[in-house]
């Protein structure tokens, strides 16, 4: 989700220092009281208006284990994801060995 743009943030934050209510800005504007009073509380905490900056995301289960998954690829190409997450020897979901065979553009059999 896109968050809402610098125009639309002034001209909420500059109606609720003109004194407007909550409520009302929130319906001028078509937005949610509750991301008003956020953006209140924002300005209030960090004297900006602006939206935070994107999260990293989680981090990657796999990442410190990159040379043995790729090693293990190479070496039986055919196994499936079932056979690869034994032969790590971790507790992961198929799921998650799948994305990051995906990821790190990788062929694997999926059964």
């Amino acid at each position: 989700m896109r968050p809402y743009s610098m125009d639309l943030r002034e001209r909420v934050w500059a109606d609720c220092q003109a004194g407007m209510r909550t409520t009302a800005v929130a319906q001028k504007y078509s937005v949610s009281e509750s991301w008003v009073r956020r953006l209140k509380q924002r300005q209030k905490a960090t004297g900006s208006i602006a939206p935070r900056p994107p999260s990293p995301g989680r981090p990657v289960t796999l990442a410190p284990h990159d040379a043995r998954v790729r090693e293990l690829v190479r070496a039986d190409p055919d196994a499936t994801l079932a056979e690869l997450r034994q032969r790590l020897g971790l507790k992961i979901r198929i799921s998650a060995l799948s994305e990051y065979l995906r990821r790190i553009k990788l062929p694997f059999k999926k059964r």
